[in-house]
């Protein structure tokens, strides 16, 4: 069952808290997998929306990778995915602007894109808050209310790119 939800219902799951793990760490560390290092995280929210982080980096290409919010809609097996923060490795076409860039994008889900018969995430914009797969994590992580755990709060990003 396709779920289709309108930019009110977006903003809501976006900004839905969602406290993270106390073994979060271990849990984000990208593991091989076919060419590429991959890792999933479900996290439940404050308001009981189940969400699954979704991290991908490319093992040849430093600029290829995707770092992906979904929310897990119940009674459904397709995730619908909020947010996704993509590296500078390929081109992206807005079809329903006919705008091209070759940036660092961020992809929203929106209603627009969801009646228009696209996938919810269509829509992206280039964007500079973040240059390598680090920075789109600690992005989403600050712009989606995922919450660290109080002991992780200090030392989170102590070091340039450690997560």
């Amino acid at each position: 069952m396709a779920v289709n939800l309108t930019d009110t219902e977006i903003a809501v799951l976006i900004a839905e808290a969602k406290p993270l793990p106390n073994d979060y760490r271990q849990r984000v560390q990208t593991k091989p997998k076919r060419g590429h290092r991959e890792r999933e995280l479900d996290v439940m929210g404050a308001n009981g929306s189940e969400f699954r982080l979704i991290l991908r980096e490319s093992s040849f290409n430093p600029l290829d990778f995707s770092v992906i919010l979904a929310w897990l809609p119940p009674q459904s097996r397709s995730p619908f995915r909020l947010c996704r923060y993509n590296g500078k490795s390929h081109e992206h076409t807005n079809a329903l602007e006919s705008q091209t860039f070759y940036e660092f994008h961020l992809h929203r889900a929106t209603e627009r894109y969801q009646q228009s018969g696209q996938r919810e995430d269509s829509f992206a914009e280039p964007t500079t808050r973040y240059q390598d797969f680090p920075g789109a994590l600690r992005c989403l992580i600050h712009d989606c209310c995922l919450q660290l755990p109080a002991d992780a709060q200090s030392g989170l990003f102590d070091t340039e790119g450690a997560l």
